[in-house]
């Protein structure tokens, strides 16, 4: 076996498929049964079409053409917006659960190279000729090398000994799915007092409410905090409950320790302030796949640093300059005032 992925979410499955492609044999150990769902923006943006149009991956979902910034503070709608688009390609809406069903019958039909298995891993052994990966259910999978892709609180990286302690603020993100026409092709992002509200339409009928924030409590709560989006949602049909996701900030000593290494969020994560999580994750993957294939996995870790490395700074610099309450404040009409300065930022994470 040429590889073991840890992860089976959107990151993992990318990987195996990239190992397909490169003629390697691969198995998936992810525990949850397909479709997983996660909280998550469910924006795509073009370069991460791009990747998985690549793959011959074409999830269903709506198109974005944009990004709305919005103050969402003033209930009667005239408060300052800036919008800026994606590109000359649109983007992508598309439910976390569509995705993930896309990307496993991608996997099923790569061959017999690749297995999914629906297990846990608990343990780590390398040696000079590869990785033993214990599973929970009690046996043992082989291989040269593995590629961890197993989310924000990783526990490959807790195994490996990679985990790093944060003194950031510790930032959540909590979603909710409504029956509601899309009434624009925009991602919208709503700017209250202390959180953030990316609204995402994933299909004809449904939007997606994504809340950003570092305060205790529940979504409608926050919601409150932006009077517009609260008024238009009060009467909408709930399509699911609340799901959380968190702490956001998330970091890793390095992302290749022997012959494993990290991708996705289990990486290292800044934030999801600015929605590149997907695309640089499916990046990550690509870049580790090849980098074992070229036998070469070392090379993977000056790779990571430059995959993403703008989006990096343009998240961190913007969870930094937000926690001011005056930027927060202002933060809208100054991105309508200097649009170029907007749109600029918006091409950093679209391509």
């Amino acid at each position: 076996m040429d590889l073991v992925l840890v992860g089976g979410g959107p990151v993992g499955l990318v990987a195996a498929l990239h190992a397909a492609r490169l003629g390697m044999s691969a198995v998936v150990v992810e525990p949850r049964p397909s479709p997983v769902d996660k909280a998550c923006g469910e924006g795509i943006m073009p370069a991460g079409v791009a990747e998985l149009a690549a793959l011959g991956v074409h999830p269903d979902g709506h198109p974005i053409r944009g990004i709305r910034y919005v103050d969402g503070r003033s209930l009667d709608g005239r408060g300052p917006s800036a919008d800026a688009p994606v590109g000359p390609r649109p983007g992508l809406g598309v439910r976390r659960t569509t995705l993930h069903a896309a990307l496993t019958r991608a996997t099923e039909a790569a061959g017999d190279g690749i297995r999914q298995v629906q297990d846990r891993v608990v343990d780590l052994a390398q040696d000079d000729g590869g990785v033993t990966v214990g599973l929970a259910g009690g046996g043992e999978v082989r291989a040269g090398h593995v590629v961890a892709a197993d989310g924000l609180l990783s526990p490959t990286r807790r195994l490996l000994g990679l985990d790093r302690p944060s003194r950031a603020p510790r930032r959540r993100g909590l979603r909710r799915h409504y029956r509601v026409a899309p009434w624009t092709d925009h991602v919208e992002v709503h700017w209250g007092r202390s959180c953030e509200a990316y609204v995402t339409p994933v299909a004809e009928d449904v939007v997606g409410v994504a809340v950003l924030t570092g305060r205790v409590g529940g979504f409608l709560e926050h919601l409150a905090e932006i009077p517009r989006l609260a008024d238009r949602f009060a009467g909408a049909e709930p399509l699911d409950e609340v799901r959380g996701a968190g702490p956001l900030r998330q970091r890793a000593a390095r992302q290749v320790a022997g012959r494993v290494l990290l991708a996705g969020d289990a990486a290292g994560y800044v934030d999801a302030l600015t929605g590149e999580g997907l695309t640089l994750g499916w990046r990550q993957a690509r870049a580790a796949v090849e980098a074992v294939a070229a036998g070469d996995p070392s090379r993977y870790e000056a790779h990571w640093h430059t995959i993403g490395l703008p989006a990096r700074a343009l998240t961190g610099g913007l969870v930094v300059a937000t926690r001011s309450a005056f930027v927060r404040r202002h933060l809208v009409t100054a991105a309508a005032h200097v649009p170029w300065v907007y749109r600029s930022a918006v091409r950093v994470v679209a391509s």
